[in-house]
């Protein structure tokens, strides 16, 4: 029997917290939500994951994201222009019959979506501001305040979030992207997790890059 398949979760079914707290969210295969998770109109990709008391809104991620405890995507806007930023504005149905949300104000937040890439880690604490894409493979700090797009495979830290340095030398992050290797079949996917493991980044690409199945 090929020991690959032995490896293969059998249930893809995401798996979500009794705590956590969902709405308008479309999870993929193997997706993962921990302990008191907030997300409101989220798309998470095959594998990506939240640890206990992250919150996102109006957000779309890619596969194979790791997104740290406590962190924030897409914080709150609040409408400072106007006479009061306080939710009473747009949120009145909170305090008073009949005064709906304030549609308006809902598109415009709907509007400033976060995209994210693929196999991009979040550290603990930090903050995604509204509008912000980040690419395939980045690195944000913990407790980083990310407020302008973030390119791929860059690692970025502070406040506000500036980068430090590339992953990989620009070759090595091309080749990355060609492999797009989030896109493999689990099968594959549970084959090349040892050489994951051992071989060096252009081994790795080396050995890969030909594999046909």
């Amino acid at each position: 029997m090929d020991r690959s398949e032995n490896l293969v979760p059998k249930d893809s079914e995401p798996r979500i917290h009794p705590t956590a707290e969902l709405k308008a969210c479309k999870l993929g295969r193997y997706a993962s939500i921990g302990e008191r998770v907030v997300l409101r109109e989220v798309t998470v990709g095959d594998f990506s994951y939240f640890e206990r008391h992250a919150e996102a809104i109006y957000t779309t991620i890619g596969k194979f994201c790791s997104i740290a405890s406590n962190s924030r995507i897409n914080a709150l806007e609040h409408p400072i222009e106007r006479l009061t930023q306080h939710k009473v504005s747009y949120r009145p149905n909170e305090y008073f019959r009949w005064l709906g949300v304030d549609a308006a104000f809902r598109a415009r937040r709907q509007a400033k979506a976060v995209t994210m890439g693929h196999d991009v880690w979040i550290g603990h604490g930090a903050v995604i501001m509204p509008g912000v894409t980040i690419g395939n493979g980045a690195v944000i700090g913990a407790n980083a305040v990310v407020t302008h797009d973030v390119p791929p495979y860059a690692i970025v830290a502070g406040v506000p979030a500036r980068p430090l340095r590339p992953r990989f030398p620009a070759a090595v992050a091309a080749r990355i992207e060609a492999l797009a290797w989030w896109d493999w079949p689990v099968e594959k996917l549970a084959r090349a997790v040892p050489d994951m493991q051992e071989m060096p980044i252009e081994a790795f690409l080396d050995r890969w890059e030909n594999d046909a199945i």
